[in-house]
């Protein structure tokens, strides 16, 4: 009886493990990116470019995709847009200065993310850089 506790509870422990594995997902040398991470429905990536650059390479992507840009938020340091999809699928991308050099980028698609869709939003930005 305790054998078989033993084996459900390790089948369950391997299942959620197989479940959780795609919360988080790490590529490093991307061309134009330094680090790609899925992090809880969220695509980050540090850009090998400045912030200006990354902010008009983002807006370039949103229209190459031919998304409807809804809304557009920007200082000196952040920049938010925020599009649809053909699909009313809502996309956020925010583009942050790290360094004079190199800037961050989010994107999240919907509300529970879409890994597939942020990774061709990216490829697009660093298309533009």
């Amino acid at each position: 009886m305790k054998t078989r506790w033993m084996f459900g509870l390790a089948l369950t422990a391997a299942a959620l493990s197989a479940a959780l594995t795609g919360c988080l997902a790490v590529a490093a040398g991307a061309a134009g990116a330094s680090a790609v991470a899925w992090v809880e429905g969220r695509l980050d990536a540090n850009l090998n470019a400045d912030f200006e650059r990354s902010a008009k390479a983002a807006d370039l992507a949103i229209h190459d995709l031919q998304f409807a840009k809804i809304s557009e938020k920007k200082d000196a340091l952040e920049d938010t847009l925020v599009a649809r999809t053909a699909g009313d699928r809502r996309v956020e991308i925010k583009v942050e200065k790290v360094t004079d050099q190199t800037s961050k980028v989010e994107i999240r698609v919907g509300v529970f993310g879409d890994e597939p869709l942020s990774l061709t939003v990216l490829d697009k930005i660093k298309a533009r850089l």
